[in-house]
């Protein structure tokens, strides 16, 4: 590794640094969940939900909004369970509230594991947290009726649809149905109001609870938050890291969508929501939940009253085909980056990869195909990396002539070399800006792996899980940044680039500044600290990517490039009439400064 190498590895290692400090900071709770409906149901006696119930409804209507509750007048509705069904979903739907209470992925499971150690798979819920809360404020006659506890009777029931009712205090009805689609995680939701006129909007609220589902628990905290989309704007989040809260006032909203690190339960309408207040809460590291997210939005009145106000729910993973299907940006709550990051992913890295999965079965055979192929792509850039590095090898012997006859004025050494690259026509810096090309792969691939569900839960030599960190030893004590465990495929691309620093320094000289040297070998184990959390199937990449780096780099200076050509080439070039570049002048000038400086702290000392 030589030195204009490090200057782009520090350069990568600045940004992960930010990268780090902005996802990975420690999160505050400040979740605070009301109790309420107490009183209420304190006025028409103790109600339980398991058993037949007749209340009069207009008994316990209230104005206040968070604890108004009604049922239909004298009628008796038993509390049940709804079951919509198809091969890839499972959706209860209880008549209380006429709500979602649980979603079940039947494809995907989450692994727990118990106090020995012992991992297990069960199957994967969604919307399934008893506090979560989805009701309607309907505004009647200068009141608010709450559907939180209000009881629908059934209008209509079969295995993919169901239609649900409840009579209003003074008349009319609130309807709901439900149709899930024959095979999609799509399931058509929609709400009218009935034989009554409405003055003002509904509100409706929603509270999501997301438990965690996945290993890596940092990870999922960074890719989970609310999206949502405005008609007129692109897609807009949440924070990830901190409590945030974003509000829309007097605008339109497609979709909301509270999602995982890898799923999602997203709430959408053509014709659009208004109103939207969007939360995000975080909760303390040793809560059972991981976030808390809260969505507020209005249906205007004219869009419900005597007719239905339809919605779509998308309740299923984060392929991004599904969530393409849907246009309108849906694609985008897949966390791919921003954006030229972002960019690459969609339009290059992904496509590859789908290609590739299209006839490799296995997750770690495609990781080996893409570091083949995308070092094959950016080999013209590691080609030029490699020339300068021919050339400045084959310069060596007269910048040792140099070393020798300035061995005891450094500066002097600096300067005479500069003079020797401006000779020759050589760029001292020519192989770093090859290196600062390629970053926008490598920062790309750093989002890739742990946003793409196809890598979840796929195995690979020692790595259960693609998407999160693999563990090779356990440590009795946690390191910041570091934690408690130790990432094989981390390690391993440590040692393989202190390997190729050793092998590329031999040919290196760093007399004029040893402290690079010093820095060529403490880089890469700075950088395994950074890693050791990250996906596997990143640093797998990673680390073949280092070994074809080896490879490329061990053929190129032994029979790609030729010395004595090298070299020839260097004397055509110092026959050529000169003209300094801009840079060239300003890495002299940058020497010269340095000359001063040193020279006046050497005055100052006599």
């Amino acid at each position: 590794m030589d030195r204009n190498s490090i200057i782009g590895f520090i350069l990568i290692f600045v940004i992960l640094i930010v990268w780090n400090q902005y996802f990975f900071q420690p999160y505050i709770d400040k979740e605070n969940t009301k109790k309420v409906l107490q009183d209420s149901l304190a006025r028409v006696g103790n109600i339980s939900t398991e058993s037949n119930e007749t209340i009069s409804a207009e008994k316990i209507i209230q104005k206040d909004s968070s604890v108004t509750t009604t049922l239909d007048t004298n009628i008796t509705v038993p509390s049940r369970e709804f079951v919509l069904e198809n091969e890839l979903i499972k959706i209860q739907i209880s008549n209380k509230g006429a709500k979602i209470t649980s979603a079940e992925l039947k494809k995907y499971s989450k692994i727990i594991t118990d106090k020995a150690g012992v991992e297990s798979k069960i199957p994967l819920m969604l919307l399934n947290h008893p506090k979560n809360q989805f009701h309607y404020e309907v505004p009647i006659d200068g009141q608010i009726l709450s559907t939180k506890n209000l009881q629908f009777s059934v209008q209509e029931e079969s295995k993919n649809k169901l239609t649900l009712r409840a009579a209003l205090p003074k008349g009319g009805e609130l309807v709901e149905k439900f149709i899930l689609d024959d095979s999609n995680y799509k399931l058509e939701h929609s709400i009218s109001v009935n034989g009554t006129s409405l003055s003002q909007p509904i509100k409706l609220h929603w509270e999501n609870y997301l438990d965690r589902i996945e290993k890596n628990v940092a990870y999922e905290k960074m890719y989970s938050t609310v999206y949502f989309k405005a008609s007129d704007a692109k897609t807009d989040y949440c924070s990830c890291s901190s409590d945030d809260t974003k509000e829309l006032p007097n605008k339109k909203v497609d979709w909301i969508s509270h999602s995982h690190q890898f799923f999602n339960s997203t709430l959408m309408s053509a014709a659009g929501f208004s109103n939207v207040k969007n939360e995000t809460h975080m909760m303390l590291d040793n809560a059972p939940e991981m976030k808390l997210i809260k969505s507020d939005l209005e249906i205007e009145s004219e869009l419900i009253t005597n007719k239905e106000f339809k919605m779509q729910w998308y309740i299923g993973p984060n392929e991004y085909n599904r969530l393409n299907e849907f246009k309108n940006g849906l694609a985008d709550i897949i966390s791919y980056g921003w954006s030229i990051f972002g960019t690459i992913n969609r339009y290059a890295i992904r496509p590859l990869f789908v290609a590739l999965e299209s006839f490799i079965g296995s997750k770690g055979i495609i990781i080996l195909l893409m570091t083949f192929l995308v070092k094959l792509l950016v080999f013209p850039l590691a080609y030029k990396m490699i020339q300068s590095q021919a050339k400045m090898s084959a310069l060596k012997p007269e910048i040792d002539k140099i070393k020798s006859k300035y061995k005891d004025d450094l500066q002097k050494q600096q300067m005479e070399t500069m003079k020797i690259y401006n000779e020759f026509g050589v760029n001292p810096l020519g192989g770093c800006f090859p290196l600062l090309l390629q970053m926008p792969i490598w920062i790309a691939l750093y989002r890739f792996f742990p946003a793409t569900i196809e890598f979840r839960q796929e195995s690979f030599l020692w790595a259960s899980d693609l998407t999160s960190y693999d563990i090779f030893m356990n440590l009795p004590f946690s390191l910041p940044f570091f934690g408690d465990t130790i990432s094989l495929f981390a390690f391993l691309w440590m040692i393989s680039t202190l390997v190729f620093t050793f092998y590329s320094s031999k040919s290196m000289d760093f007399s004029a500044n040893p402290a690079m040297l010093y820095m060529q070998y403490l880089m890469p184990v700075i950088f395994w600290v950074m890693f050791n959390k990250t996906a596997s199937g990143l640093t797998c990449y990673m680390f073949f990517s280092n070994l074809l780096n080896i490879a490329q780099t061990i053929l190129g200076k032994n029979y790609l490039f030729d010395q004595n050509k090298i070299r020839a080439q260097l004397e055509v070039n110092k026959a050529k009439p000169k003209k300094q570049g801009g840079f060239q002048q300003r890495l002299e000038q940058m020497v010269k400064d340095q000359q001063k400086i040193q020279q006046d702290k050497s005055n100052k000392k006599k």
